[in-house]
């Protein structure tokens, strides 16, 4: 499942993974507040959020289908399959050059590694 979110849907996405379960109207409200939107552009884009199968309105309670976790871990999977034709090594070694790891982020990355190959 591919989906794009342009950067006004991401944060609009991101306010409604941070509050929900959250009503429709709150989100009016939230959006007027943070976007200076009006009534009918909240529900447009939370419309087409939902079409994108992000999230789900029903009954004015809107909650997520995909996890925020699980949308960017499919983007960043979709990002080394786009950017380095699926290679994550090749994405390790360009994201490291030029950056010194700590000890503790090398260890956390060896681990996130073994987790990864046992399963």
């Amino acid at each position: 499942m591919e989906v794009r979110l342009g950067v006004i849907e991401a944060r609009y996405a991101n306010m409604i993974w941070e509050h929900e379960p959250v009503t429709s109207s709150e989100l009016v409200k939230m959006t007027a507040f943070e976007f200076h939107w009006k009534r009918t552009t909240a529900h447009n884009v939370l419309r087409r959020l939902c079409d994108k199968g992000l999230f789900r309105n029903e009954n004015g309670t809107v909650t997520s289908v995909i996890s925020k976790q699980e949308f960017y871990a499919m983007q960043s999977r979709q990002f080394v399959e786009d950017t380095f034709d699926g290679s994550l090594p090749a994405f390790i070694a360009a994201f490291t050059k030029n950056v010194t790891l700590s000890p503790e982020e090398a260890a956390e990355i060896r681990k996130i590694i073994d987790n990864a190959q046992e399963s």
